[in-house]
């Protein structure tokens, strides 16, 4: 499949909830739910999620911010990633919670690519023990909100 029929550019505004589920699949779809709900348990009232298209090249993508980038899901055909961009400080965090990361998480951060404003990790969210390691690297960017 060619770049340009991985991501979601049909649409001329952004895709509902319908749409992103027949793109992505049931699977990834479930997947994507959990992102979402784990942002929203752990940052309640902080981010207004905010589609964004990057034209027929990247697509309909969906950004979480607040000030500076938090991170931003990407739907592709029969499966979805986040980015998540790490600033010199959050890099540095990093390396203090390697350990509670899986091995392959550990590897896709040390390839990749640092930019001027960050080092840019791309990451397919396919099993459970990514959305646990999503959840630690989220929380180097900005604490979680306290449960009471």
């Amino acid at each position: 499949m060619s770049e340009q029929n991985i991501r979601m550019t049909a649409t001329k505004s952004p895709p509902s909830t319908v749409q992103i589920k027949a793109w992505i699949g049931k699977n990834a779809y479930a997947y994507w739910e959990r992102v979402v709900r784990l942002i929203e348990h752990n940052y309640p009232d902080v981010f207004i999620p905010e589609w964004l298209f990057g034209g027929n090249k990247h697509g309909w993508s969906l950004r979480y911010k607040k000030g500076k980038s938090f991170c931003t899901l990407i739907p592709e055909k029969n499966r979805f990633e986040i980015l998540i961009v790490f600033g010199t400080e959050e890099r540095a965090k990093f390396e203090g919670i390697r350990h509670q990361l899986s091995p392959q998480i550990a590897k896709c951060f040390d390839e990749a690519k640092t930019y001027n404003d960050g080092k840019w990790l791309l990451l397919t969210v396919d099993k459970d023990e990514t959305i646990n390691d999503i959840e630690n690297l989220l929380a180097l960017k900005r604490n979680p909100k306290q449960k009471v």
